[in-house]
């Protein structure tokens, strides 16, 4: 868990450390979106952090399937519209892969909080 904490608060540092990236993928259906990005970022920091403590860290698991879910739209964004995007540049596959992988982010996040059963012998 601590690997996928790590990456979680590196990715939101990474949305106000550089932005453009993140703005550039927004759809632009979508309003406010600095403030998007920045409040998807300190989601990313606060669910990392979550990750950390036993306490929270199934619920911060869930509130990072929920952002993961609710950012998906920049991911098909990127896909289908490169050009607009800001990812012209960037390989077809990796532009695509983007779409699988936040199913196996989200896959990763449940199978490691699961809850744990002990069998106890007598």
């Amino acid at each position: 868990m601590v690997v996928a904490a790590v990456f979680y608060i590196a990715a939101g540092g990474l949305h106000f450390i550089k932005p453009a990236p993140y703005l550039r993928i927004m759809p632009p259906y979508i309003p406010w979106h600095a403030t998007m990005v920045r409040i998807s970022g300190a989601c990313e920091i606060l669910g990392g952090l979550g990750l950390l403590a036993p306490a929270t860290r199934r619920a911060a698991a869930w509130g990072l399937v929920a952002l993961l879910i609710a950012v998906f739209p920049a991911n098909i964004y990127m896909a289908l519209d490169p050009a607009e995007a800001g990812a012209a540049g960037v390989a077809p596959v990796l532009r695509w892969g983007r779409l699988p992988l936040q199913g196996l982010l989200i896959w990763w996040l449940l199978w490691s909080t699961r809850p744990r059963y002990v069998l106890r012998g007598r």
